[in-house]
């Protein structure tokens, strides 16, 4: 009798978004949910990892020391954002150890998720922290930088220079645009972005 080796399920490919502050990633996600995507919100993950009893809070507080934590042992976002921000190699630390937990969590989910459905890995820092390898396809969202700027104090209330700083701290848009299979122009009106959304879900699932 022939044995025949059973036939494996294909890979899922791996799809990221990512894009500049204000640059409409969020509202891309949220369309692309609408249409039935799974969005995994790096974002999220990154909040849920140093929630009080996580192993990624202990390892925060034993890295950067006491004075990050609240006095409830929560965490003191300001706090930590403000000695990371003073030490040259700060960010890099803490990434060092929010990243693998964070990926690991997405990576969780992905696997749970049926195998007909699209997932997009929502990650904001893909770029900076060196996750685009990870990844089969890449969205984008970009727009002009001076638009970012404005839509950026419109929705914080931040200063011009605020917003700046923030953009000169992410990568570049040559720099995101380098790893895009995908490029969301964000430029126009919401029904705009729709019918740009709808096309590019169109080529995500065939």
């Amino acid at each position: 009798m022939v044995s025949f080796a059973p036939v494996s399920a294909p890979r899922r490919r791996r799809i990221a978004l990512t894009g500049g502050i204000a640059s409409g990633k969020t509202t891309v996600a949220q369309l692309l949910a609408q249409r039935g995507a799974l969005v995994l919100d790096y974002d999220q993950f990154s909040r849920d990892v140093v929630a009080p009893g996580g192993t990624g809070l202990s390892r925060v507080a034993a890295e950067f020391g006491p004075e990050v934590l609240n006095e409830d042992g929560s965490l003191n976002r300001a706090a930590l954002a403000e000695v990371v921000f003073s030490d040259a190699q700060g960010r890099q630390r803490l990434e060092a150890i929010l990243h693998p937990l964070v990926t690991a969590r997405a990576d969780e989910l992905e696997a749970q998720a049926p195998a007909d459905q699209l997932v997009i890995h929502d990650v904001p820092l893909l770029v900076e922290a060196g996750l685009a390898d990870r990844f089969d396809v890449i969205i984008v969202t970009d727009l002009d930088p001076d638009e970012q700027v404005k839509r950026a104090q419109a929705r914080d209330g931040s200063s011009e220079q605020q917003v700046r700083d923030r953009m000169a701290a992410q990568a570049s848009r040559a720099e995101r645009l380098a790893v895009a299979a995908h490029v969301i122009d964000t430029s126009g009106a919401l029904e705009e972005l729709d019918a740009k959304v709808d096309r590019l879900w169109a080529e995500l699932v065939t």
